[in-house]
C-alpha cells in the first residue's frame, strides 16, 4: 500500500482498538454524499437518475459532521453527486479535518479550476483530492459522456498539486476495457501526473445507470487483472490497495463482503447494505449494523452482487484479513 506513514499508524492502532473492543463491525471509511447532482450524466452511473426535488437538496454540513461522528470512522469519503456542487463543502471538509478525520474530496474535477480560489481549502495530511480517471482522453471522455473532461482533469491535478495538496485517482474499468488500456493509464497517472496515490475497481452494475451492456463479469475481471498485473506492475504503481485486495481482483484469493466497512451516508440517511444498492435506509449507524440482514448479501447469496467485485466490499475484507496476518501484514508495508 502507499497510503502515508501516519494514516498507517492511525488506521492500525484503530483496528487494534476496534479488536480490544470486540466490535465485529465498524466503518472503515465512510462514502458520505451530500449531494445527488452532478455537473456529468455518466452512462455507467445512475446517480442523477433520482428526481429534480431530490437532485435539489444539499445536506446541512452540521448533519454531515454528525453522521461522521456518530460512527467514529477515521476516513471520509465525500462523493455524489459532484461534491463540488455543493455551496459549503469547504466548509464540510475543514470541519472533518479539523477533527482529525482523513477525507477525499471525490471530484469528477470538471469544476475544479473554477472553483479553487473561491474555496477555502488548505493542503493538510488529513485531505487529498480524489479525481476520477477512468482511462486515458478517449476512454475517460467516453466513459463521462463528454470531450473535453479528460484534458481539464489533467490541468486540475496540475493546479492543485503546484498549490500543494494531495491527489489520489479513482479509476473504474468496464468490459470495454483491456489489459492494455489499464496499463496505459496507471502508468500515465503513476509516472507522468505522479499523482501520490491511486485507486481502481470494477463498476458495479447500477441498476439505474444508463449503459446496461459493459459491466464486467467475475470471470472477466479476474482475467482483466491477472493479465495487467503480470510482469511486476502491481508493485510499481503507487496503489492505494492491500495487496491481498489486489490479489482478489486477480483471482488468487476469494473474499466475503464486508460492506459495513465502507458503510454510505447520504440524504436519504444510511444506505443499505452499501451504497451501490439499496434496500432501505437506517438514521444511525448503529441501527445500520444491528438491523441489516447482512448474510442475505454478497456473490452467491444476492443475484445483484453476482458480479460485484467493487472495493467498497472486499477492501474491508481484506484490510481484516492483512490485520490478522504477520505475513500479510508485512507484505502490505512493503507493497508487494
Amino acid at each position: 500500500m502507499n497510503m502515508p506513514l501516519h494514516q498507517s499508524v492511525r488506521i492500525a492502532r484503530y483496528l487494534v482498538a476496534q479488536k480490544l473492543k470486540r466490535r465485529e463491525k465498524f466503518p472503515l471509511i465512510v462514502e458520505l454524499e451530500p449531494l445527488f447532482a452532478c455537473n456529468l450524466g455518466c452512462p455507467g452511473c445512475g446517480k442523477i437518475q433520482h428526481p429534480a426535488s431530490v437532485l435539489k437538496q444539499r445536506m446541512p454540513v452540521e448533519q454531515a459532521v454528525a453522521a461522521i461522528e456518530e460512527c467514529g470512522a477515521p476516513m471520509v469519503s465525500i462523493a455524489g453527486g459532484e461534491p463540488l456542487m455543493h455551496p459549503d463543502i469547504d466548509t464540510m471538509v475543514n470541519e472533518l479535518v479539523r477533527r482529525k478525520k482523513y477525507v477525499f474530496l471525490c471530484t469528477n474535477a470538471a469544476l475544479l479550476r473554477k472553483k479553487i480560489d473561491k474555496l477555502d481549502l488548505r493542503p493538510s495530511k488529513y485531505f487529498a483530492f480524489a479525481m476520477h480517471v477512468d482511462g486515458l482522453r478517449e476512454r475517460h471522455d467516453a466513459a463521462v459522456d463528454k470531450e473535453g473532461v479528460f484534458d481539464e482533469v489533467v490541468e486540475a491535478v496540475r493546479e492543485v498539486k503546484r498549490r500543494g495538496f494531495r491527489v489520489t485517482t479513482n479509476t473504474t474499468v468496464f468490459n470495454t476495457d483491456t489489459p492494455a488500456s489499464v496499463i496505459e493509464v496507471l502508468d500515465y497517472l503513476n509516472d507522468d501526473l505522479e499523482v501520490d496515490e491511486m485507486m481502481i475497481s470494477p463498476a458495479y452494475a447500477y441498476e439505474k445507470a444508463p449503459d446496461q451492456e459493459h459491466f464486467l463479469g467475475v470471470e472477466e475481471t479476474r482475467e482483466l487483472f491477472r493479465k495487467a498485473f503480470a510482469g511486476g506492475n502491481r508493485s510499481r504503481w503507487r496503489l492505494n490497495h492491500s495487496p491481498l485486495f489486489l490479489d482478489f481482483l486477480e483471482g488468487k484469493v476469494d473474499f466475503g463482503c464486508t460492506a459495513w466497512g465502507v458503510p454510505s451516508y447520504s440524504l436519504f440517511g444510511w444506505q443499505r447494505p452499501c451504497y451501490l444498492m439499496s434496500d432501505g435506509y437506517a438514521e444511525t449507524y448503529r441501527e445500520l449494523v444491528e438491523t441489516t440482514e447482512w448474510e442475505k448479501y454478497g456473490r452467491g447469496r444476492d443475484p445483484r452482487c453476482a458480479n460485484c467485485m467493487a472495493h467498497c466490499g472486499y477492501e474491508p475484507t481484506s484490510v481484516l484479513a492483512t490485520m490478522g496476518s504477520l505475513k500479510e501484514s508485512l507484505r502490505a508495508a512493503r507493497g508487494l
